[in-house]
């Protein structure tokens, strides 16, 4: 039988996770910090995962979760630079005066 997994915090994380559960501006990082804080008051990551959130999650996602945070603090819970959908097409012009400039020529043409 697996070991039950526990989230000791000191009371600066404590605090740090309450600050970021009330206050940040991201909602996938409130949520990741109320869940983190139920885990810590004693609530297993399984029941976290189902019952600890504003919606259920997989339990490997939470337990993701608590190694990210485990290792790395707040910092690796934020998603990371290079996730998510890639744009659909590359722009040709990296400013938009310069597509500007760019359809200006051909409409003159």
């Amino acid at each position: 039988m697996p070991k039950r997994r526990y989230l000791e915090l000191t009371a600066v994380q404590k605090s740090e996770l309450v600050f970021v559960r009330d206050h940040h501006e991201k909602s996938h990082m409130r949520e990741k910090a109320a869940i983190l804080l139920k885990i810590a008051s004693g609530m297993s990551p399984n029941a976290a995962a189902k019952d600890g959130g504003h919606k259920p999650h997989h339990p490997d996602t939470i337990y993701k979760w608590l190694d990210w945070y485990e290792q790395d603090g707040l910092d690796r819970l934020e998603v990371q630079k290079g996730r998510g959908r890639k744009a659909a097409f590359c722009p040709l012009y990296a400013k938009p005066s310069e597509a500007k400039q760019a359809l200006l020529q051909v409409i003159r043409r």
